[in-house]
């Protein structure tokens, strides 16, 4: 048995959130198209391995849903939790889906890195969760802001690494079906 740092991600206790990719934020994000494909990887990825993923939007009803071409790559039976707070701890059917899922591990992506991803991340930390923060799936308004809440979520003890780096510490070796699948997502 090897063993391995304990910053690298390990799949058998993983799982992703997914923050707020939603339609209103389109126009005003920086870089808003690579969060969201980065976003869809992780997403696909995390599917294939079987693990769990959580998807929040904020007020759905102003800033719209989840966007369509995220949102059929979530995999089949994601909970979509609406919230107003800004950290997705603490809402209810989010804290209904953590617990669920059992992980000790997150890694967190979506909008805004400084606001409700950064909240997020600054939470889950609270509890114990080792977290890593997808850089190249996050983004906020401003480059400024993106790299203030990275900044801080690093600062705090969060990992921050990227969609495919994770994946690939997640599956720890190549050979299989799983391998062989992600592999085919991130060309």
């Amino acid at each position: 048995m090897s063993i391995r740092h304990p910053a690298l991600a390990r799949r058998e206790d993983a799982g992703l959130i997914i923050i707020d990719v939603q339609d209103a934020f389109r126009p005003v994000i920086d870089g808003f198209d690579s969060v969201v494909a980065n976003c869809g990887l992780l997403a696909e990825g995390f599917g294939v391995m079987g693990r769990p993923v959580i998807v929040t939007e904020q007020y759905p009803k102003g800033l719209g849903h989840t966007v369509p071409e995220l949102a059929e790559r979530l995999p089949e039976g994601t909970p979509v939790i609406e919230k107003t707070r800004f950290s997705a701890c603490g809402v209810e059917g989010f804290e209904s889906a953590y617990d669920a899922a059992r992980c000790e591990t997150w890694v967190v992506c979506g909008i805004e890195a400084h606001v409700c991803v950064n909240q997020t991340v600054h939470d889950l930390l609270s509890r114990g969760a080792s977290v890593h923060v997808a850089a190249d799936a996050v983004s906020s308004r401003t480059a400024a802001n993106r790299d203030a809440g990275l900044a801080k979520a690093a600062q705090a003890g969060a990992h921050v690494t990227s969609a495919e780096m994770v994946l690939f510490e997640m599956l720890g070796q190549a050979g299989g079906p799983e391998f062989k699948a992600i592999s085919a997502l991130v060309r």
